[in-house]
């Protein structure tokens, strides 16, 4: 559907009625996501207490949420337009510093931290208000996601002047403000609150292929540090060669899940849809919880690589456990939302892994790593074949 303006477009994507591509730079602006997914995961190896994991994952929610927002402008504003190319330049810049802070975001580098991102998200809103102008049908809306990153700004801000508990409580009801406040349409007094109508000039098979440019972007990177772990080792011993196979082994299974069937079925599944807006936003819901499965699945196989005959412990089972589940899970809710029910392959593969989960205990990193890889093969084989197989039923997602 057009958008309906009381004055001429300045700088909005040209609606055609055909896909809106994903143009070079904003492939050049997900670099900077590239980083912070890589330091993200280096932060969960070398800390692996519960309350470090929490810690790892408001700043993920953080990254997520950075790059999610900006997502939506490029959606409706035109990359190749020099001041939308320009705003994307300066949230680079900017985004770099965030990312560089993350290691030390609970420490020293806490204000950094705060300051970089309240300057991402509040500042990019206002030159989309500056683009838009007082007048036109998107500002309303966009008063709106401003007006909550403002709330959530200051929560942001409080926290990086703060410590220890204190921060951690401002810092995640920030994350809950951003998260939270789109399920309900950014509702604020007087702004009153954005309708589905707002979000029909989506294009949603442009967020779609966003998404899986992120998870592909979060897989390569996992490969990298692989790679860059195995490259680290004095000494190339049999069980590391073998851990650094198991490893990518595991990578490959992920992307199977992920790409072999679902993320055509998904870019199509927004074109079908009524409210493309809306599916769009689920899809920005559960990948976020799809591409931490990777995150901590990377940091896991750093591990595996390093100490393949550790036994393994708390610490260590939640990363090897913890990251597989959280990608199948995810990758569960995203066909949820895609086909219409969470697949019967994922729900085995949830199961296998918490028959793994005691035995874990009395072996070692290697073997538990090479199980939860064994695992996720299993469900990408299964879900290929029950996929290729009912692929004339594909529309209503039978397996």
């Amino acid at each position: 559907m057009p958008i309906e303006t009381a004055r001429p477009a300045r700088f909005l994507r040209e609606r055609d009625g055909d896909e809106a591509r994903v143009t070079y730079v904003e492939l050049f602006f997900d670099l900077i996501y590239a980083f912070a997914v890589t330091q993200l995961s280096h932060r969960l190896m070398h800390d692996l207490s519960a309350f470090s994991a929490l810690q790892t994952l408001i700043l993920w929610f953080a990254v997520w949420l950075g790059w999610q927002y900006t997502c939506w402008v490029t959606n409706w504003f035109d990359p190749d337009r020099i001041q939308v190319r320009l705003l994307l330049f300066a949230v680079m810049v900017i985004g770099m510093v965030m990312a560089a802070s993350l290691p030390l975001a609970w420490g020293e580098r806490g204000l950094v931290f705060a300051i970089s991102y309240v300057a991402i998200q509040v500042g990019r809103s206002l030159v989309v208000l500056g683009f838009l102008g007082p007048h036109h049908a998107l500002t309303a809306n966009f008063r709106r996601i401003c007006g909550w990153l403002v709330i959530s700004g200051v929560a942001w801000i409080a926290g990086g002047l703060l410590e220890g508990m204190p921060r951690f409580a401002c810092w995640g009801a920030a994350v809950l403000c951003e998260y939270v406040s789109p399920m309900f349409g950014f509702p604020l007094p007087v702004l009153g609150r954005s309708s589905a109508a707002d979000w029909r000039s989506t294009e949603g098979g442009h967020i779609a292929e966003r998404c899986q440019g992120f998870v592909i972007l979060a897989l390569g990177e996992s490969v990298v540090v692989t790679g860059g772990t195995l490259s680290d080792i004095a000494t190339w011993s049999a069980p590391a060669i073998i851990a650094f196979l198991v490893c990518f082994a595991g990578s490959i299974a992920m992307w199977w899940v992920y790409f072999d069937t679902s993320s055509g079925a998904g870019s199509r599944a927004i074109a079908r849809s009524n409210e493309p807006g809306l599916m769009a936003a689920y899809f920005h819901y559960v990948h976020v919880i799809l591409i931490a499965g990777v995150i901590v699945s990377a940091a896991a196989d750093n591990l595996v690589i390093l100490h393949p005959p550790e036994p393994v412990g708390w610490p260590t089972a939640w990363l090897l456990l913890g990251g597989p589940a959280v990608y199948v899970v995810g990758n569960g809710l995203y066909k949820r939302v895609v086909y219409g029910w969470f697949p019967l392959s994922h729900w085995i593969g949830l199961a296998l892994i918490a028959l793994i989960a005691p035995f874990a205990f009395h072996t070692d990193l290697l073997m538990t790593g090479g199980l939860t890889t064994a695992v996720l093969i299993v469900v990408a084989t299964w879900e290929s074949i029950s996929r290729r197989g009912s692929a004339p039923a594909e529309a209503v997602g039978t397996e």
